[in-house]
């Protein structure tokens, strides 16, 4: 079992960064994938990043290429999201997952933190 706290989130002005921190226990998180999706206000939730359990592959919805990056801390049991050049179509709550699966198929969730973007 794992679980997942995130943090960070907040209230940006367009075209600045956050960053966002995910922190998982359970000795097992050094092996699992883990990923970042967010879900806007009556939209459906969307996958946003994720990266391998061994920190070299990464992965990204086109909307946020070049703008966001996705990294893990095995040592210290944490996935991390840089947002940098934030829109105000950004804005939405974050959710942090991991497992054993594969991309984007991830079993144990956090529960979320809130990203606001002002124009």
């Amino acid at each position: 079992q794992v679980q997942l706290v995130e943090s960070g989130g907040g209230l940006v002005q367009a075209g600045g960064s956050l960053r966002l921190s995910c922190a998982a226990s359970g000795r097992t998180f050094s092996n699992y994938g883990m990923g970042w999706f967010r879900q806007a206000p009556g939209k459906e939730r969307e996958f946003v990043a994720g990266i391998s359990s061994a920190p070299g592959n990464t992965y990204y919805v086109d909307s946020v290429k070049g703008r966001f990056t996705i990294s893990r801390d095995n040592a210290k049991n944490t996935g991390y999201l840089q947002m940098n050049s934030l829109k105000p179509e950004d804005t939405a709550v974050y959710y942090c997952a991991c497992g054993p699966r594969g991309l984007g198929q991830y079993d144990y969730w956090g529960q979320g933190t809130q990203v606001t973007v002002s124009s």
